[in-house]
């Protein structure tokens, strides 16, 4: 079963309930879904599935922050409701000894030595951790790998 179907499921699911705030939020994904495939004009792989399903989580966060920020924290919370409902169909987000692994494991593979080829190590980790963890923190990962060993010596 596809990721866009089991969002269509638990759609249906939460309006059986009359859960509004979940009904909403995946009704939200599910037209995503649907938008992208569209756009690609192609069913969607997976992968693409997750990306599209990262973008509106992300999305659920940055609205989150800027209505904390805004001094509405009735729309806040109900935004952190809705990122609540899509979190389950995310992949099983990875632990930080995981991610510290595929880091020192990219790093090793790109040959990289300083900061500076950080972009190199992201285009081998990417892949491997896309939907499994934030590409915000494992940018930030990959940058203190590289400046920790240049300052050891080790590359």
């Amino acid at each position: 079963m596809t990721l866009a179907q089991r969002l269509q499921i638990g759609m249906t699911d939460a309006m059986r309930e009359r859960d509004d705030v979940r009904r909403d939020a995946l009704r939200m994904a599910v037209a995503a879904m649907q938008r992208a495939e569209k756009d690609a004009r192609r069913p969607l792989s997976p992968d693409e599935e997750v990306g599209v399903l990262t973008r509106e989580i992300r999305t659920r966060r940055e609205s989150v922050q800027a209505f904390a920020a805004g001094g509405r924290p009735d729309l806040a919370d109900e935004e952190q409701r809705k990122l609540d409902a899509l979190a389950p169909y995310m992949p099983a987000q990875l632990d930080d000894a995981e991610l510290d692994a595929l880091v020192a494991q990219a790093v090793d593979e790109s040959g990289a030595t300083t900061a500076r080829d950080t972009g190199r190590v992201m285009k081998i980790l990417a892949p491997r951790v896309r939907g499994r963890a934030d590409g915000k923190q494992v940018h930030v990962l990959v940058t203190r790998e590289l400046e920790r060993r240049a300052r050891s010596g080790a590359g």
